[in-house]
């Protein structure tokens, strides 16, 4: 099996079309016309996990975000990036990302988030022209109405957060949920629109949180958090199709959040 394969695989899910502009999903460095000998999944790709990568026998990375995100003048030792591009082309690795795309289907990061909420009659949040099934954020119902404080106990059971950042309680019962995976700010009067009761995201600013307008709370639970399940979605994507392949998750966690409790 070839490494265009597995990503023709991934393109038939998510197809790069679907990425919004600013990204940079697809191919960023590597030859796919090589043998595939394993594939790594990680949330983020990092110097750490290329050589876990290598020591693993892996010789084609799948990372959720691009390690090349904005442009690069120069690939030099003396940064980040720079260091894990020149190990990834040393060690013959192909490195392949699928962010936004993946994030616009309805099947995708936020069917994570979902699934651990029990959400049912799901629709995406905010449509791409002419595409229903296809775009920003994600809401649907709970199966049974929760109240405020029960729905952040059960995020934070779900997800794993220390912390929890939200707008205030409203007191109400909450039947009705919008989710999305990352930075999702720019959804919360899509949110509100939809009447949905609680808005979860990430990345929300100290401004953003007076956008329920004393109507839905608007949660952050975490960037890291938000998106950790979208290893267990790929793997489980490509092991549906390639079912006897050596299909390995990170070992390594990437989130560069801590927290002093």
């Amino acid at each position: 099996m070839k490494i265009c394969d597995v990503i023709q695989h991934l393109e038939n899910l998510a197809p790069p079309e679907y990425q919004e502009d600013y990204d940079n999903s697809g191919l960023i460095v590597g030859d796919i016309a090589t043998e595939c000998t394993g594939i790594f999944i990680g949330l983020d790709c990092t110097e750490d996990g290329i050589r876990e990568a290598v020591k693993r026998k892996c010789n084609l990375i799948i990372s959720h975000h691009p390690l090349i995100f904005r442009p690069v003048r120069n690939i030099t030792p003396r940064e980040g990036t720079g260091r894990a591009l020149i190990a990834a082309i040393k060690a013959g690795i192909t490195i392949y990302a699928i962010h936004t795309n993946l994030d616009n289907i309805l099947t995708g990061v936020n069917a994570t988030i979902a699934d651990r909420l029990n959400l049912i009659n799901r629709k995406i949040l905010l449509p791409k022209k002419g595409l229903p099934c296809v775009g920003s954020g994600l809401i649907g119902d709970l199966d049974t109405a929760l109240s405020e404080k029960r729905l952040l106990e059960r995020l934070k059971k779900a997800f794993g957060t220390q912390v929890i950042r939200h707008s205030p309680l409203l007191g109400k019962s909450v039947s009705r949920v919008a989710v999305c995976g990352g930075s999702g700010s720019f959804l919360i009067s899509n949110a509100l629109q939809a009447d949905a009761g609680f808005f979860i995201s990430a990345d929300i600013k100290y401004h953003d949180f007076f956008g329920g307008e004393g109507q839905m709370v608007i949660v952050d639970i975490g960037h890291f958090e938000s998106e950790q399940f979208t290893v267990d979605l790929l793997r489980a994507v490509i092991l549906e199709k390639f079912p006897n392949f050596a299909v390995l998750k990170s070992g390594t966690v990437t989130n560069p959040v801590n927290y002093y409790i």
